[in-house]
């Protein structure tokens, strides 16, 4: 990839800053969700995997921030609530909904990484290394969730459009703010 002087530093600052509240918003759907669930089901066991997996994630950006000295996201108020809110809300209406909110999610992290990773190319192979592990593991998310039933929730369609527009503007948000 060709950098102009400076460009470099900006664009993986932001690819940091955006992956960091990326992974907070995901630990806090996660939490919502199982603050509705409780932790009994089998769904609630899948997600509790899941949000551990997320949260060893997260820890590696927030490793990151403090170390290169980039600036978090302004609005990680705000994906402190929507993220809550979002998972709540998706598991009240019950464990297909839940792993919809997943699926969606996680689809939009797939393209995301995936993005991440052909604008680095062969710089930076530590961080490339580590997107590279976290996007199979939040393909892994997907397929559970999928495998759930995720597609059968109520509305799945529009859920999940929804949910991945959310996704896209969060994204959009958090390289910039």
């Amino acid at each position: 990839m060709s950098w102009k002087p400076g460009d470099r530093k900006r664009a993986v600052d932001a690819m940091i800053r955006v992956d960091q509240a990326g992974e907070y918003g995901a630990t806090r759907i996660y939490a919502g969700q199982l603050a509705v669930m409780g932790a009994r089901s089998a769904a609630a066991r899948s997600i509790s995997a899941m949000a551990l997996q997320e949260e060893r994630h997260r820890a590696y950006f927030d490793r990151l921030i403090a170390e290169r000295g980039v600036r978090p996201t302004l609005l990680q108020p705000f994906w402190n609530v929507a993220g809550f809110a979002l998972g709540a809300v998706t598991a009240a209406m019950g464990p297909k909904a839940a792993m919809a909110c997943t699926a969606a999610v996680e689809t939009e992290i797939d393209r995301h990484y995936a993005e991440q990773l052909a604008a680095l190319g062969d710089e930076e192979p530590e961080l490339a290394g580590a997107i590279a592990e976290f996007q199979a593991e939040e393909l892994e998310h997907r397929d559970t969730a999928l495998a759930a039933g995720a597609q059968e929730a109520i509305a799945y369609p529009i859920m999940s459009g929804m949910i991945r527009l959310g996704c896209k503007v969060a994204i959009a948000a958090a390289k910039r703010i």
